[in-house]
């Protein structure tokens, strides 16, 4: 097998939290109201979360003043 040099890194819903700066009990609302519209991956009873999608939502969610 090949390794892949563009991995797509996968987040826990602790990580993905910490990354952003909140609970995981707030991440874990918003996923089940979708309150907001972050892509999550679901493995069995895991939840991960792409960083590259947690970036976008970041940057999305930008205000400048």
């Amino acid at each position: 097998m090949q390794a892949n040099s563009s991995r797509i890194e996968l987040l826990n819903e602790e990580q993905a939290a910490e990354f952003l700066n909140i609970k995981p009990n707030t991440l874990a609302v918003w996923r089940s109201t979708k309150r907001y519209p972050i892509p999550f991956v679901k493995i069995g009873a895991c939840v991960r979360y792409k960083r590259a999608d947690l970036e976008a939502f970041i940057q999305e969610n930008r205000v400048e003043g």
